[in-house]
């Protein structure tokens, strides 16, 4: 319970100045920073490989959304300074393994526990819940922030066709291969922190090792699940006006592909529900 309550505190304060810093840097609106921090500080509470997790996908993808703006500006329809998330953005990213962190803490008492089968299926799920949660994140934003900037015509992913850049969907190599390599940062900053925080046996913490593949093909699974959705169920057009791919219908706008059922955020949400589900499905089965 000491180790707990000195991870509380810490939690509280790392997450008031990461969130006062983002607010300030414009990475969070108002909303998003207050928000923010009450995540920031659940996870870190509950684990610090939890905690270590959100803050590789936050600090990485704000530092990616700030590459190549001016091009930014010219091809994204909601482009803001900064890439400024609200509490909307931060809940899509974030509620799912919010959720699960705080199972996994009332489960094991606060104590780290490695991803293994023989002492609990279930926390070994949730685990690998979480960790596919923040590979789906993380790749899907580094996807979306290096492929638009990527010299190579976009694809639509359900029929490989030439689309323009910001439509959704759209896919190139660059951007895969930003997912994969995402997921793999994820991967490794969790084995790094579990391996130093966590309860591990000596024959199972060799094994926690198979995390960075599983989140490498999780980064590049929920890119392209995102991408399908995107392709689908959510609509994009080109404005002959703002000379711009927008998400919404209007007179000026010509259809590229999809149909108006989910936003960028509801997408968001469901490719990040399907990875977390698929990768705790493959840790039961691995681990």
């Amino acid at each position: 319970m000491e180790g707990l309550f000195i991870r509380s505190v810490a939690a509280v304060a790392l997450s008031a100045a990461i969130a006062a810093r983002a607010y300030k840097r414009l990475s969070l609106d108002l909303s998003g920073a207050i928000l923010g921090f009450l995540v920031m500080a659940i996870h870190i509470a509950a684990g610090y490989r939890f905690g270590a997790l959100l803050l590789v996908f936050f600090f990485t993808s704000s530092k990616l959304t700030k590459i190549g703006q001016e091009k930014k500006r010219l091809l994204e329809e909601d482009f803001k300074e900064g890439g400024q998330r609200n509490w909307v953005q931060v809940l899509a990213n974030s509620a799912i393994a919010t959720v699960l962190v705080v199972v996994v803490s009332a489960m094991t008492r606060g104590h780290g526990m490695c991803l293994d089968t023989k002492k609990s299926d279930v926390v070994t799920a949730l685990i690998g819940g979480i960790i596919g949660h923040y590979a789906c994140c993380n790749g899907d934003t580094w996807s979306s922030e290096i492929g638009i900037l990527s010299k190579a015509q976009p694809l639509l992913v359900t029929n490989f066709k030439i689309v323009r850049r910001g439509t959704n969907g759209a896919v190139t190599l660059d951007g895969l291969l930003a997912a994969a390599a995402a997921g793999f940062v994820v991967g490794l900053s969790y084995v790094v922190t579990a391996l130093l925080t966590a309860e591990c046996a000596s024959d199972v913490a060799w094994r926690q090792l198979l995390v960075i593949p599983i989140a490498t093909a999780a980064g590049l699974l929920g890119s392209l699940i995102d991408s399908f959705l995107g392709a689908t169920l959510q609509f994009s057009g080109y404005c002959n006006v703002r000379k711009k791919v927008v998400s919404k219908r209007g007179p000026t706008v010509s259809r590229i592909s999809g149909m108006s059922i989910l936003d960028n955020n509801a997408v968001n949400a469901v490719s990040v529900l399907l990875t977390t589900v698929l990768t705790a499905f493959a840790c039961l089965y691995i681990f």
